[in-house]
């Protein structure tokens, strides 16, 4: 990536030159940032301020900015990037610009229309990365009840999920996008789509921060060549009501984070952020505050972790996997945990069981079971 001729003005001394940023190296020698910016307002902050903390994260030297359709800010941040080129703050080049096909989407029409909806509210001609955003179309609107459900929603399907990943590669072969990613998938669930994929994802966005760090997904996907993208890098501390549960950990009160952040004199949240970065993941925390998204960035870049402080950040993981995704659950399913095989088995209509990619007969006791545990 190149530099802009043009320097950022810096009246609060908070620019941090893009080229301190590490890198991730994808399979094809492409080159990410080591860190970005997420967009998901999580039902609490307004379009207007998603889009001004991208315009003030493109000033301070990001260059990683993760988007999705359903975020339903696209287009103000299109205008953002608009700006920014006409600006000379960045150039096209200089950007990692990722987007995400939503669960309403899937198959060949909707993946299409998706993409070209995105390019076009985004203001591109190509995206860097697109996603599956959940490996099913079960879906809900902005905002969801926790209670809420979609009548139509069913386990993953892999024939019926590789359509959608065809229509996906052939965004790639005509130059749409560059790199495709998978997102919320399951060890099984990644192995499968491995096999039958002739363009095979270059990412993967999953949930990651140091009580769930995912250690067999994460080892798969850097033995494939997958790279991790970890969403809700500090343990999510504005995610939705929906998705809070008693007992839920709080990353930042975690004693090894709170040991490290006292050693290095940051708030507990930037060791989260170290971790990340050093462990090999690339994190995409969101902030609307500056002074918050530019100490995300410089800590990416500035007064690493020791061997030590790494360590006892790994004994810190405790499996709490906080968005659960309840809303995405289908007629059968128990629990939450039906959506993420944990088992180690693709769960099918009645949970887990041997997959036979068939819906179940209509009969009253079907359609009166329970929709599962609300989230």
């Amino acid at each position: 990536m190149s530099s802009s001729p043009d320097a950022t003005p810096d009246p609060a001394g908070d620019v941090v030159d893009p080229a301190t940023v590490p890198a991730r190296v994808l399979t094809g020698g492409d080159r990410m940032p080591a860190v970005g910016m997420g967009t998901f307002g999580s039902d609490r902050y307004g379009t207007a301020q998603v889009a001004e903390a991208v315009r003030g994260g493109l000033e301070i030297g990001y260059r990683l900015v993760d988007c999705a359709a359903v975020y339903g800010n696209e287009a103000e941040i299109g205008q953002v990037f608009t700006d920014a080129f006409r600006d000379r703050v960045v150039e096209r080049d200089e950007l990692f610009v990722m987007s995400k096909l939503w669960n309403d989407s899937h198959g060949a029409r909707g993946v299409a229309s998706s993409v070209r909806r995105t390019l076009t509210d985004l203001g591109l001609d190509h995206l860097d990365g697109y996603f599956v955003h959940w490996p099913f179309p079960n879906h809900h609107p902005p905002a969801a009840d926790p209670d809420a459900r979609d009548p139509h929603a069913r386990p993953y399907l892999h024939d019926e999920f590789m359509e959608t990943w065809q229509a996906m590669e052939l965004l790639v072969d005509s130059g749409l996008v560059r790199h495709l990613g998978t997102s919320n998938v399951t060890v099984p669930k990644l192995r499968l789509i491995l096999a039958d994929a002739r363009v095979r994802p270059s990412l993967n966005e999953m949930e990651l921060h140091p009580c769930f760090q995912q250690p067999e997904l994460f080892d798969l996907c850097v033995a494939e060549g997958v790279q991790p993208i970890g969403y809700s890098p500090l343990g999510s501390p504005s995610r939705p009501e929906r998705d809070r549960t008693p007992g839920d950990h709080v990353d930042t009160e975690h004693p090894a984070v709170v040991a490290a952040a006292r050693a290095h004199d940051v708030h507990p949240a930037l060791i989260c952020l170290k971790w990340a970065a050093q462990r090999g993941q690339v994190p995409i925390p969101f902030a609307v505050r500056r002074s918050q998204y530019a100490s995300n960035l410089r800590a990416v870049t500035t007064d690493p972790l020791t061997e030590q402080e790494m360590a006892a950040l790994g004994e810190a993981d405790a499996g709490d996997r906080l968005i659960k995704g309840q809303v995405f659950l289908w007629p059968g399913a128990a629990s939450w945990e039906d959506l993420w095989d944990v088992d180690g088995t693709v769960a099918t209509w009645d949970g887990f069981t041997p997959r036979t990619g068939t819906a179940p007969d209509p009969t009253p006791d079907a359609a009166d079971s329970p929709p599962g545990t609300a989230r």
